[in-house]
């Protein structure tokens, strides 16, 4: 396994791309930097009367395309590291997706699980009004990630208008829907995910109706990612899994009934119309198109060697270490980069922004159809910068986002 943390794992990515493209050593130490990182500590009195403190974070990695965009996670293990690299990230996201925002990220060191939905409602609003000092619908808009949701979301924007005395709907985004939310958000990073895999395999020569297709991780990614790859495209979704295990079915599943089971029972692992199979043991399956949509470094030079998928279509951020993507590279296998592969999120969130400033709501089929043409555009430029430098699909998208972001740099000039 890696050693390297997270952040060191993404500048590396970066590294290799500013490298093929000869970028100037000046702006490539600018763009490698996050521009701000504010920690706060903040108070929040529990339910039985006594307070406990916790840990905060928000990185603004760049704001030279436009406003800081990004989630916020609530996770025990959540520490600066992890956001700034995911904050780098978003940066790249945003610039392949050619939207017009930068990149950002944040979280809170909490295990959300151990607190009642009063203790939850009173972290979150004290968290925002902590970090309220850098946040605004013009200067960063955070999102839901992992622990969050759209209720939290609603007191985000509901803190902050408390706050400025107006009602600012623009200043996150991934609300519910009756509350300046977007329709069409909820599926939009596992339809991006289906975009990715549906071109990959055009470009592989890969019938989509005779494929067979593998999803690490059956949260909301996972679970739209597999429900549209199979209807959708057609392709048999042969092996899901979530935390407590997976299942494996050569026939393919009903994605719906595993869907519901999911709901129901918590888990998919002990779904019964399928072989028990373990996390590590999806990955190294016999499919055409592997989906890791879990955590970071599921994909490591220990596993790299036994993946037999033919495509790898990242639902999650990180799946891939370094030295896993040197080798699936090496062997001829399609990597599909979580900056490209789950940019459906952001982009939905972009029109959710647009909708809230301008006031005025998208349908559902309008949306599916802006985002499905953002995403190929998106994927079109990232394979025809693959084969001008004639290097693997992350390296090409990197060179995409990294060039749009310099470019924007050197014309801003430094202030003052």
């Amino acid at each position: 396994m890696s050693k390297k943390s997270l952040y060191e794992m993404a500048v590396e990515q970066f590294n290799r791309a500013a490298s093929l493209m000869d970028l100037e050593p000046d702006i490539a130490e600018v763009l490698r930097r996050p521009k701000r990182v504010l920690i706060v500590e903040f108070p929040v009195r529990m339910d039985d009367g006594h307070i406990e403190v916790f840990t905060g974070y928000r990185v603004q990695h760049n704001i030279a395309r436009g406003p800081a965009k990004g989630g916020i996670r609530y996770h025990p293990d959540t520490n600066l590291d992890e956001v700034k690299a995911l904050a780098f990230w978003m940066t790249w996201k945003t610039a392949v997706m050619n939207l017009p925002f930068g990149g950002g990220k944040g979280g809170v060191r909490v295990d959300p699980k151990k607190l009642s939905r009063g203790e939850l409602e009173r972290l979150s609003r004290r968290y925002f009004s902590e970090i309220q000092i850098i946040i605004g619908p013009h200067n960063d808009i955070p999102a839901p990630d992992v622990n969050t949701n759209a209720d939290v979301m609603a007191w985000y924007m509901d803190t902050y208008s408390m706050n400025v005395g107006y009602t600012a709907l623009g200043v996150v985004t991934g609300k519910p829907v009756d509350l300046g939310g977007s329709k069409g958000r909820e599926e939009a990073t596992g339809r991006g995910v289906k975009v990715c895999a549906g071109l990959s395999m055009d470009v592989m020569g890969i019938d989509p109706k005779k494929a067979t297709v593998a999803v690490q991780g059956f949260g909301n990614v996972g679970q739209y990612a597999a429900l549209l790859i199979s209807q959708e495209l057609g392709s048999k979704v042969v092996a899901v899994s979530d935390s407590k295990g997976g299942v494996y079915n050569p026939e393919g599943f009903d994605v719906e009934e595993l869907i519901r089971y999911k709901l129901e029972e918590g888990t998919v692992s002990t779904y019964p119309k399928g072989e028990k199979i373990s996390n590590e043991e999806l990955l190294e399956l016999d499919v055409d198109v592997l989906v890791p949509a879990a955590l970071e470094n599921a994909i490591h030079e220990g596993n790299a060697e036994k993946i037999k998928a033919k495509i790898v279509v990242e639902g999650a951020n990180g799946p891939t270490t370094p030295e896993a993507d040197e080798i699936l590279n090496r062997r001829g296998v399609l990597v599909v980069p979580d900056i490209l592969a789950n940019a459906g999120g952001v982009t939905v969130s972009y029109f959710e922004w647009v909708q809230d400033l301008q006031e005025f709501f998208w349908d559902l089929d309008q949306i599916r159809t802006a985002l499905e043409k953002m995403m190929k555009e998106a994927f079109s430029e990232v394979m025809k910068t693959k084969n001008k430098y004639s290097t693997d699909m992350r390296t090409a998208a990197y060179i995409l986002a990294i060039d749009r972001v310099a470019y924007a740099t050197r014309k801003r000039g430094i202030y003052p």
